[in-house]
């Protein structure tokens, strides 16, 4: 075996692809640089030198088979509810092997041993012995143990049992619902200081469900971003994915408020005033103020005493987070006294435990108004209420980072392959979950996270849900043309996920779009994950627009999504002309422009057979070859596509807020930073720029036309 294939077998092991399929069907191999980063940055040992050598490369080798043959129990297993699994144990050869299923909520059941022949292997002083055991296949969903007797010797292991379907999914295969998504920080009313808040989403759920019969509210994630500013704009590049940001905190809603004099609750007005200013201004959003006098407040009211009940609930609130939040907020506090260290020059600051117990505070204040966020949907008449979005992972400086260290590979970052819209490829500079060590956790923090976020939601979007089974990995600092795809247990990530769903009663979307095998959709279909199926982007098996019959039913429909402009800006190319300005095309700009205008008029030609333009002066328009300021009203177009989206048969359709005002500009340029472009920062407004607040929805025409047209029959 050569050099090259050897450590190519060694990376298979760890689940590293050493080549992969472009998305324009050509082989891409990874370099023996890139496998050799990318297993160091699993934790594999391949000596200290750059290069390794061959006999390092085979020693590491030789070391997984050995773990592999002495390990008693797999760290984690992971099935399927009625799924009767084989799983190996090892045992020192010749003792005997014993195998029992303890349940989460009490009683033992004994595992049925198989047979087995395989040859013993010594590993050290000790010969190993294997043995084959099949799980029963009645097993209760939950989260189990097995445990394996020897003799003397006692091993355990995590049993991970997930429901065969999402018992939410089939509901609305059967009755179709549509909503609406939103960025919350864009969405403001009179009230907000500059930026969409808790109070505002419970808000615009209100108007959604009461104004057009909206069932759920997807919103972008909520995840925290730095403890004070300056502050990351992009809500997918968090410092954590399970803790919210209290930027979205509601100060006037905060029980303690009400424990202010007058004097110093004018003293906050005064200064909020100043930041509602900006509600009425389209200019893009700018945080750090808004956080700061959010923070100066919250540190006020954290002073101020607590009645006994109020103690009591934010006792039980940490109780239930646990150690993952005191870590989270020790980092938040260390990060406090870093900045002040830095900036003030001071060596007298608070305790880290006393501060900790600050940010503890902020988190159990956001639990609340999402809670409250949640009850004023359902209590509208959403049927499902706010769906949260989970990113893909975290800031590489943030608390994750640091306090998940031990499960991350902090050495590699996630990003995307170069493909048409991003040429360059995509580095999202993101720590991604080690393979290699979450077994050993039991997918504990996995779990903890989601259990966190799905709290109070009815809903989870799972961004690049891809990557339950697989990420692209590329070396810190190099460029995305140097990665590779490591593969993971998807077996153990979706079934936490899905367990953990169910027991929130949550539906779950994934977010499908790009290169997913097929057999990968088959899989989530099956287990009641619903993907996702964007308009511009669905064609059929010969490369035209996909008939409206033809779209998946087990999937969450759309126009399109944040990463293109809204329906009326891409109508007008603006996802072209964007790239153009900002530098980001590799093609020529005026012929991407006409493959775009081809494109959108085959879809459009689509749309107008199925009926979706009846009664609009789109009805009679050719669309192959009408230029783009000749189609008729842009809201016209708006509304018909909405309503050829309504009559696929996918289980949820979702309009854009910003579709139901007319906006036109970008809210997120994928491949740019804030230099370039303000990300994440567009506040609501409506095709002529002028601000948008919730209180002016009921008012506004192309909601409820576009509402009519988006409602299930």
């Amino acid at each position: 075996m050569t050099y090259e294939e050897a450590l190519k077998e060694l990376a298979t092991s760890y689940g590293i692809a050493p080549q992969y399929t472009s998305i324009s069907g050509q082989q891409v191999v990874a370099s023996t640089d890139t496998l050799v980063k990318l297993l160091r940055a699993m934790g594999v040992d391949l000596g200290d030198s750059e290069t390794p050598t061959g006999e390092e490369v085979a020693a590491a080798a030789a070391a997984h088979r050995a773990a592999q043959a002495s390990l008693p129990l797999p760290e984690t297993i992971a099935v399927v509810e009625g799924d009767p699994k084989i799983f190996n144990v090892h045992v020192h050869h010749g003792a005997p092997a014993r195998v029992d299923v303890e349940l989460e909520d009490g009683g033992t059941r004994e595992v049925a041993q198989e047979e087995n022949w395989s040859e013993p292997v010594a590993v050290g002083e000790v010969t190993w012995g294997e043995a084959t055991f099949r799980l029963p296949a009645d097993l209760p969903t939950g989260y189990h143990r097995l445990r394996l007797t020897s003799g003397e010797r006692t091993h355990e292991a995590r049993l991970i049992v997930s429901p065969a379907r999402l018992a939410t999914t089939d509901r609305f295969v059967e009755d179709k619902r549509f909503g609406v998504m939103a960025q919350l920080y864009s969405a403001r009313s009179a009230e907000s200081w500059g930026i969409g808040d808790f109070h505002d989403l419970g808000h615009l759920a209100e108007v959604l469900a009461e104004e057009i019969g909206a069932d759920f509210l997807q919103i972008n994630p909520l995840h925290a971003a730095e403890p004070l500013p300056p502050v990351e704009d992009s809500p997918y590049l968090p410092t954590t994915r399970r803790f919210t940001n209290p930027i979205y905190l509601r100060i006037e809603d905060i029980p303690e408020y009400g424990q202010l004099d007058a004097e110093t609750r004018a003293e906050i007005q005064a200064a909020a005033d100043v930041l509602r200013a900006g509600n009425t201004s389209a200019e893009p959003i700018e945080r750090n103020p808004i956080y700061q006098l959010k923070l100066d407040t919250l540190h006020v009211l954290h002073e101020l005493d607590r009645s006994p009940q109020r103690q009591r609930a934010f006792e039980d609130y940490v109780a239930t987070e646990g150690p993952g939040l005191v870590d989270f907020a020790r980092w938040c506090a260390q990060r406090e006294l870093d900045q002040q260290w830095a900036e003030r020059r001071h060596a007298i600051a608070p305790e880290i435990t006393e501060l900790a117990g600050f940010y503890m505070w902020l988190q159990f204040l956001c639990d609340e108004q999402l809670a409250a966020a949640q009850r004023r949907a359902l209590d509208a008449g959403m049927a499902i209420g706010i769906m949260t979005d989970l990113a893909v992972g975290v800031h590489p400086g943030g608390a994750d980072a640091e306090t998940l260290r031990p499960w991350l590979a902090p050495d590699a970052s996630v990003g995307a392959p170069p493909d048409p819209f991003n040429q360059q490829g995509q580095d999202w500079s993101q720590p991604p979950w080690n393979p290699a060590a979450l077994p050993g956790a039991e997918y504990e923090p996995w779990r903890a996270m989601l259990q966190t976020v799905l709290r109070h939601s009815g809903g989870i979007r799972v961004d690049h849900v891809i990557g339950l089974f697989r990420l692209f990995w590329m070396p810190r600092m190099e460029h995305p043309s140097t990665g590779a795809y490591v593969n993971y247990d998807f077996e153990a990530m979706l079934g936490v996920l899905t367990l953990e769903a169910e027991r929130a009663g949550a539906v779950v979307i994934g977010e499908d779009l790009g290169t997913v095998e097929p057999w990968v959709r088959d899989v989530l279909a099956a287990r009641g994950v619903m993907g996702t199926s964007v308009l511009w982007f669905e064609s059929g098996q010969g490369g035209e627009p996909l008939a409206q019959g033809d779209y998946r039913t087990l999937a969450l429909a759309s126009v399109g999504t944040h990463d293109l402009p809204p329906t009326a800006g891409y109508l007008q190319a603006e996802h072209i002309h964007l790239r153009e300005r900002l530098g980001l095309l590799e093609t020529d700009a005026d012929k991407e422009d006409a493959d775009d205008l081809h494109w959108q008029g085959r879809v459009l030609a689509t749309a107008q057979a199925a009926g979706a333009f009846a009664g609009t002066g789109s009805a009679d328009v050719d669309f192959h070859r009408a230029a783009r300021d000749q189609r008729g009203s842009v809201e016209d177009l708006i509304v018909g596509l909405h309503r050829f989206m309504a009559g696929t048969p996918a289980a949820l359709m979702v309009t854009n807020l910003v579709d139901l005002v007319g906006e036109t500009r970008t809210q997120n340029q994928p491949g740019t930073n804030s230099a370039q472009y303000p990300n994440w920062c567009i506040p609501l407004a409506d095709a002529e720029g002028d601000a948008v607040l919730i209180g002016d929805l009921a008012t506004r025409d192309l909601l409820h036309r576009v509402g009519q047209a988006s409602a299930r029959s």
